[in-house]
């Protein structure tokens, strides 16, 4: 089997799975001054296509974007559905969750990824102002400790439902 190469070019994103979104947004900006936070709810009709374990399904969480230098932070709050933030709180309570990569070609990587033995456990795609934007979650957590997310960003990100600081005239 060849390495995977998808952390050859680093960790673009790491994710945290947090009880309360606003909370969790307003103690980042205060204690460390972390912010714009972008917030955005990722559910259908804005991601056009969902799957868990390989079956088309339904479910939202409610996100929150900003970067620590060039690092993005994710931060997730579940909302409803059978998603693998749900299932991380029943195992691990709240925390970290993933890593995320970018990928420039998404049928390629987890092409590469079911070839080495990870299954794909959760994705959505068409989140995108073009309907393009795709992300896959591998099963990773047992080989690596945690869970590897895939991520072909879009071209163009829908504006956000909110900014946290409102942004001043």
């Amino acid at each position: 089997m060849k390495p995977l190469p998808f952390l050859q070019q680093g960790v673009a994103q790491i994710a945290f799975v947090v009880e309360d979104l606003d909370k969790t947004v307003e103690n980042y900006y205060n204690l460390f001054g972390i912010g714009p936070w972008h917030f955005y709810t990722y559910e259908k009709p804005m991601v056009s296509h969902m799957t868990r374990n390989g079956q088309p399904t339904e479910y939202a969480m409610r996100v929150a974007l900003s970067y620590f230098a060039s690092m993005r932070i994710e931060l997730i709050e579940q909302q409803h559905g059978d998603t693998v933030y749900n299932e991380f709180i029943q195992e691990h309570g709240y925390g970290i969750h993933h890593l995320g990569i970018l990928v420039d070609d998404m049928q390629i990587a987890i092409a590469m990824a079911e070839q080495a033995g990870f299954t794909v456990t959760m994705d959505g795609a068409g989140f995108g102002l073009d309907g393009d934007g795709h992300y896959a979650y591998l099963d990773t957590e047992k080989a690596i400790g945690t869970t590897l997310e895939l991520i072909c960003r879009p071209k163009g990100r829908r504006t956000p439902e909110r900014i946290y600081p409102a942004e001043e005239a």
